[in-house]
């Protein structure tokens, strides 16, 4: 099944639902085939449109899931069937579900003892889920021989998915450095999803998410970290897309076969 892509920005989002984007990865897995996924806030679509390298990763992507509500309200304002995938919550879901195929899942990211934390709260939650290994890599970029050694411990783990969090964009631009070198099906990018199922960072209410609400809520939890990023990001993101709207600004959006 096909998922037609909106262009924000110059970005390929793709119109989706939540279930049809859970069952599209466990397809894929059930079929070996080799993918990977970006999930996009309005802050990731913003920062595809300063650095072309990010775009084109992101634009040659399986599918580019709106993770953030601004980004399905777009796809349903022009009559498409869109709804938010949620990187915490798409998660959940494929952990669930993929129990009883026994899908092998690898955790990417996350502080020292943050991939030993997470895996033990999944698999309290999942009693049957398969996690096939974990790594929390150093906070700067890996050498040559790191690098080596990641894909032989992920490739020798036989995992089917490998969930990476070490924020974005550098989490986008490792899924699309690291799928010619990796044997799993597909590479989810999903943030702070490790942090907020380890327990260590709250998550927004719900009724906050709904309402686009969730940068507020994360940037009165970390002002030193997000303030600036919201405060900035969030009006350039929508001066563009207005501009973009009235056809005052053009962006192209490449997709790739």
């Amino acid at each position: 099944m096909s998922f037609p892509r909106i262009n924000v920005l110059g970005v390929g989002i793709n119109a989706i639902t939540f279930d049809a984007a859970v069952q599209t990865i466990l397809q894929w897995v059930a079929r070996r085939e080799h993918h990977y996924v970006n999930l996009c806030t309005t802050h990731t679509v913003l920062e595809c449109t300063y650095a072309p390298a990010l775009n084109k990763i992101v634009n040659r992507g399986s599918l580019t899931f709106p993770d953030g509500m601004p980004l399905a309200w777009i796809g349903r304002a022009l009559g498409h069937n869109a709804e938010r995938v949620y990187g915490p919550d798409l998660m959940l879901a494929v952990c669930e579900r993929g129990q009883a195929a026994g899908v092998r899942h690898f955790f990417y990211g996350g502080a020292p003892g943050v991939p030993e934390l997470l895996t033990e709260k999944l698999r309290a939650r999942y009693p049957q889920l398969v996690v096939a290994g974990m790594y929390s890599p150093p906070f700067r970029p890996l050498t040559e021989a790191e690098q080596k050694d990641v894909v032989t411990m992920i490739n020798q783990s036989a995992a089917d998915i490998v969930w990476v969090g070490i924020g974005t964009p550098r989490q986008d631009y490792w899924v699309g450095q690291y799928r010619p070198l990796l044997d799993a099906a597909v590479l989810i990018p999903v943030g702070a999803a490790f942090d907020f199922h380890a327990g260590l960072k709250k998550q927004a209410p719900r009724w906050m998410m709904r309402l686009s609400l969730e940068w507020l809520f994360r940037m009165l939890s970390e002002p030193r970290r997000l303030g600036m990023r919201y405060l900035v990001s969030n009006p350039t993101f929508v001066w563009k897309l207005l501009m973009q709207a009235l056809g005052l600004k053009k962006y192209t959006l490449e997709i790739e076969d």
